[in-house]
């Protein structure tokens, strides 16, 4: 099916997702098939996203969709409440070389 269908004319989402943003259905959504009103592709999100959190570019590449598409039928499915997201986790930067240096210089100046 085109993309436009899809996503009825939309390229983008509401909400904001990074391809490494973790989904995953909600307690309570519909099972996948028992929603008269969600699309095709919102029941097969929903069904491989009770399985356990997923992320959006493992959605794109279980249901063969571009990124884009994903994103937006996403968003419509987290604005219903039917699915929750969580951002990545931050990139932690450790201490600076030179600051480790300086604490071992330290240890070895006690023994």
């Amino acid at each position: 099916m085109r993309p436009y269908v899809v996503t009825g004319g939309r390229a983008r989402s509401r909400i904001s997702f990074d391809v490494v943003t973790l989904v995953v259905t909600v307690a309570g959504a519909p099972a996948a098939g028992h929603d008269a009103h969600a699309s095709p592709e919102e029941r097969r999100m929903l069904a491989l996203c009770r399985g356990g959190a997923l992320s959006v570019a493992e959605i794109s590449a279980y249901l063969h969709l571009p990124t884009s598409v994903t994103k937006v039928v996403l968003g419509d499915l987290t604005e219903a409440g039917l699915v929750a997201t969580r951002a990545p986790a931050p990139v932690v930067t450790g201490p600076s070389v030179e600051l480790l240096q300086e604490v071992l210089d330290g240890l070895r100046a006690l023994v």
